[in-house]
């Protein structure tokens, strides 16, 4: 394995997320995007099958009595006593659905299950400026140390890594996978009327635009069966036309065969994967499973054996209501891909035309870090989010353990909060694991210092942090509040937000939370350190 040593920090505990996949509700209705649609009568502990959490009966998440919108339920980790366990072990990846789902739901003025909350999706929602990395490297970590802004006894470490850009090798090899059943004829809240299968057909063509000519485009559908609608087609200038009518063409109807659409997607995929540089398919879903094979150990197993044949898997989410984001990111965890969410044409604007080297270029396979705290300078830890992502030390020493994915110049954030002991000394060591695009084991080894600062940037991504926390009620949360993130956005540097469409909205959006009187007060405070 070639190693690369560098003054810089990489942080974390590695990916096993508890995947699962299930049968849903769903079939032939048409389910609204309707803040109205219905409350859940009591809470409820969220299960296998989804739904919602919490005592709070304001979790409008039900149809018909039955969950719609599924997800895998987040339970935090502690502090832990370095002395005890230093090495810490996660995956790393770059998914960014949670906080598009957050946010849609503050805009129909949901409340957001705790729960469901993963704080790394929220914060590596956004772009930061984080160093590059030199040539060959592949990845770039840079620490930075700064006050807690929610606990002034401790200490926030930001590791900020960035990935290269990918250099394109050949043509793309694209299959766009669109749902469309019967609940992706939903309007889309804040959309005038739009429906679901609407958004699809806006990020198909942006897709569409981004193409060149040596790329090709297939597009199979499914509902009640499975449909090719457009055989595999090289996306030149004079071929685009006939791929934006057989967009324009689809129509929501039916049961899902997500499964049978599936199949039918890799087996186009595989028609050119040998000629192609990449070859990946676009799933575009709400996520409805309900016709075929639904179990998620099956589903898991097929997708892992296509991801491993060398075609990888992107996952967009659409719609609210009869939503299975549990469904979603277990598709894109073990189809060597990512997962976003898109609620709007700015979303679809994100991750079709300014993200889509992200979107559709894994530079870094299998990524994986670890690191050890020095029990004379830190007294305890904890990692902020990633909390469905832990790995053993085991998994993390094994090059061919499947962690994450992460695409082209794109930033991966983590977050440590530290307590300190008072002696000097350096904090941990560290080393993010990944195979490059050469298919080659790389590892980068990294000293954290006390000379690490914190920037404009850094500042913003704890304020991100600490909004999550407060929607998460959580117990570690201290002294934060959503007041807080306020003040501190606004002391940001002038013009720092301004800079940045979703950075500027993100201000708004924590002023919409705020006006709605959910988020407030924390859970009982935690012990200090976890066993």
């Amino acid at each position: 394995m070639k190693t690369i040593a560098k003054k810089i920090v990489v942080g974390g505990l590695s990916v096993l997320l508890c995947l699962m996949l299930c049968a849903c509700s769903g079939g032939a209705e048409t389910f609204i995007d309707d803040p109205d649609h219905g409350a859940a009568p009591d809470g409820g502990a969220q299960g296998p099958q989804g739904g919602v959490s919490g005592e709070d009966s304001s979790f409008p998440w039900e149809s018909d009595g039955q969950p719609n919108y599924g997800y895998d339920a987040v339970v935090e980790q502690g502090f832990y006593d370095t002395a005890e366990a230093p090495s810490s072990y996660f995956s790393l990846d770059r998914n960014t659905a949670n906080y598009a789902y957050v946010r849609a739901q503050i805009m129909r003025e949901d409340k957001v299950a705790p729960d469901s909350v993963r704080l790394e999706e929220l914060v590596n929602y956004f772009s930061y400026d984080y160093p590059a990395p030199e040539a060959g490297e592949g990845i770039a970590v840079t620490p930075y140390l700064a006050d807690c802004p929610w606990n002034a006894e401790h200490k926030l470490l930001t590791l900020g890594i960035r990935t290269e850009t990918a250099q394109r090798t050949g043509s793309g090899n694209y299959v766009l996978l669109v749902d469309v059943s019967g609940s992706m004829g939903g309007v889309v809240s804040g959309m005038e009327g739009q429906t679901r299968l609407d958004l699809v057909k806006l990020g198909a063509n942006k897709l569409v635009d981004s193409l060149g000519a040596d790329d090709r485009l297939s597009i199979v559908t499914y509902a009640n069966g499975v449909e090719t609608v457009l055989a595999s087609t090289a996306a030149t200038e004079e071929n685009k036309p006939v791929i934006r009518n057989a967009i324009a063409k689809l129509t929501s109807y039916g049961s899902t065969y997500g499964s049978g659409g599936l199949e039918r997607a890799y087996a186009e995929a595989e028609k050119y994967a040998a000629e192609a540089g990449n070859s990946r398919v676009v799933l575009l879903s709400d996520g409805d499973f309900n016709v075929g094979v639904t179990d998620r150990d099956e589903l898991t197993e097929f997708i892992q054996s296509k991801a491993q044949g060398g075609v990888a898997l992107s996952v967009i989410g659409v719609g609210l209501g009869n939503t299975r984001d549990d469904i979603l990111q277990t598709l894109a965890l073990n189809g060597n891909g990512n997962y976003a969410y898109m609620d709007s044409p700015l979303e679809a604007e994100k991750i079709f035309t300014e993200e889509l080297a992200g979107t559709l270029y894994t530079v870094a396979n299998d990524a994986k870090a670890g690191v050890t705290f020095n029990a004379d300078t830190v007294s305890s830890y904890r990692l902020l989010g990633y909390d469905l992502k832990m790995i053993s030390e085991d998994d993390f020493n094994n090059p061919e353990k499947d962690t994450g994915e992460i695409g082209s110049n794109l930033c991966v954030t983590v977050m440590y909060e530290l307590a300190l002991t008072g002696e000097e000394g350096d904090l941990a060591e560290a080393a993010v694991r990944f195979r490059d695009t050469a298919d080659a084991d790389r590892e980068i080894a990294c000293t954290v210092t006390r000379e690490e600062c914190e920037t404009a940037d850094t500042q913003f991504a704890a304020c991100v942090a600490e909004f999550a926390l407060v929607l998460r009620e959580s117990q570690y949360m201290g002294t934060a509040s959503l007041s807080g993130v306020l003040s501190r956005l606004a002391a940001l540097p002038e013009g720092y937000l301004a800079g940045d469409a979703y950075k500027e909205s993100f201000f708004d959006l924590v002023q919409k939370a705020e006006q709605s009187g959910f988020y407030g007060a924390a859970a009982e405070p935690a012990p200090d350190a976890a066993e």
